[in-house]
């Protein structure tokens, strides 16, 4: 619907939510709460205050932070709307960090946060599978926890929104909208991890996780299990997104900010340096566009705060109850979109290779398609006097597939009704301006925008290069034909001269006898 057509008419409910609040959110500098910052101030023109927590990185100070997260493309038609300036007026820094004690903020700014916050969406969090035990403890439970001990002391606090996922609790295949128990005492886990160092974590690490398959599952479920204690005190909802991948819609259609998940594997697919993948390839993932998942954040938000819903306070934010894509589908339509529409520069063999059910076939691919082209590669290099880099990305691609692995051999199902019944709460404004249902999208387009967006603000490709990259692509598809027939052909010539040598050997001990 058109900005001027007859839908606009009706009421923006959820943005009236926001007006005149002061929204508090940890992790607004990361790839979800830049977009959540974005919309909230895109939407929201009568929104109080922003106040991000934020630490020093590289550094830059908490304020450079922001000037550099406002440069992003992401927030070009903020800007252009509203101006920067009067942007910035609306959003506040507070120097901190969610893994540090009492979160390093200071005296005056929790006291201003205790006097003026209305509304906390904690997303801080490390989501690395492969982080270190203690890092991600500290992180993602004991932030959680300070986080909550902050929102108590909230005079305000109308709503505390925590970001769990969908994936923290792994050995239910059917994930029901309730609380589930935790994999061990997060008070107790956290107590032990701050009173070790980092190698006498690790050394329990496989104690404590017991048959979870990463840190980031563990820490999550535990932080999870400290948002749904606080329920008892203060009004806490918890919202469990599946994978979260890049936009569909807007601002800016196939944004990211980083190369995780199914955009890594496009990428490395559309490089011709990924060619084979350890996979269940009929089995699917549940992917959660990030401003789907975002206008999922800000309704359920007006549920609970104008409608006074108090029924639903853990959702199940997931996608597979309306669309199901198999990661052979999701291969597919990639090579598909990157070989005919959306080449990428510098692509080392042509898109090729294929999921294998079995790990010993894929760990002889590997070998033959991954590591043998990669020490040749880095060998010629070598000698032009070229730094290598071919071993050193297929060190970290084999490392991802390692904790990858996991998901992609495993099958999860989600019950997501309760977002379906808020959704059906919208009028058709609120519906289109805040969109959380799957119809209308074309997968091979949205995976062509995610190509595209990665291609230009990941790889810094831009579009003008696209011919010269369709021109190199054939050339890559003439050669790895040429290749193929010589490998084939060798492998018949071995056969036969190894048939030949066997039936040489047999005729010769006919003669003899």
């Amino acid at each position: 619907m058109s900005e001027n057509g007859p839908d606009m008419e009706l009421p923006d409910r959820v943005a009236e939510t926001f007006s005149d609040q002061t929204v508090f959110i940890t992790g607004g500098t990361g790839f979800m709460g830049k977009v959540l910052v974005e919309k909230l101030l895109r939407k929201c023109p009568d929104i109080r205050e922003i106040i991000l927590l934020v630490r020093n990185k590289k550094g830059k100070s908490p304020r450079e932070r922001l000037t550099t997260v406002f440069s992003d493309p992401l927030f070009e038609q903020l800007t252009a709307l509203y101006g920067l300036d009067k942007i910035l007026q609306k959003v506040r820094v507070v120097g901190g960090d969610a893994s540090q004690p009492d979160l390093a903020i200071s005296a005056a700014d929790r006291q201003y946060l205790t006097e003026n916050v209305d509304i906390i969406v904690h997303a801080a969090a490390t989501i690395r599978f492969d982080e270190a035990l203690k890092k991600a403890v500290l992180l993602n439970v004991r932030g959680t926890k300070l986080t909550l001990d902050l929102a108590r002391q909230c005079n305000k606090l109308k709503l505390f929104v925590h970001i769990s996922t969908a994936y923290c609790h792994l050995h239910e295949k059917l994930l029901e909208e309730k609380p589930y128990d935790p994999p061990a005492d997060p008070h107790r886990v956290l107590a032990t991890v701050e009173l070790l160092d980092d190698e006498g974590v690790e050394a329990i690490a496989p104690m404590l996780l017991n048959k979870l398959p990463n840190s980031y599952a563990f820490t999550k479920a535990l932080g999870e299990a400290l948002a749904v204690e606080a329920m008892q005190e203060i009004p806490v909802m918890i919202l469990r997104p599946s994978i979260v991948i890049p936009i569909w819609r807007e601002p800016v259609p196939g944004w990211t900010d980083n190369i995780n998940g199914p955009t890594g594997l496009l990428i490395g697919a559309g490089k011709g340096v990924i060619r084979s993948m350890y996979c269940r390839s009929n089995s699917y993932a549940d992917y959660l566009p990030v401003d789907v998942f975002i206008n999922g954040i800000m309704v359920t938000a007006w549920n609970y705060i104008k409608n006074e819903d108090k029924s639903c306070m853990i959702y199940n934010c997931t996608s597979s109850a309306e669309v199901k894509i198999t990661w052979s589908e999701l291969i597919e339509t990639g090579k598909e979109v990157i070989i005919n529409r959306v080449p990428l520069n510098g692509v080392v063999w042509y898109p090729g290779g294929s999921m294998k059910h079995s790990r010993v076939m894929h760990n002889i691919c590997a070998i033959l398609f991954h590591w043998i082209p990669a020490i040749l590669v880095d060998t010629l290099l070598f000698i032009l006097r070229f730094d290598p880099v071919l071993i050193r990305v297929h060190k970290r691609i084999s490392k991802g597939f390692d904790v990858f692995e996991y998901y992609t051999n495993n099958q999860w199902d989600f019950i997501s009704e309760r977002g379906q019944r808020v959704r059906a709460r919208l009028n058709a404004r609120e519906r289109e301006d805040y969109k959380l249902d799957a119809a209308g999208i074309s997968i091979p387009k949205y995976f062509e925008d995610c190509v595209r967006a990665a291609r230009v603000y990941i790889l810094k490709e831009t579009d003008d290069t696209i011919p010269a990259a369709k021109r190199h692509m054939k050339i890559m598809w003439a050669v790895d034909v040429i290749v193929r027939y010589v490998f084939i052909g060798f492998a018949l010539w071995t056969l036969v001269r190894w048939s030949q040598a066997i039936f040489t050997t047999r005729t010769d001990q006919l003669h003899v006898i």
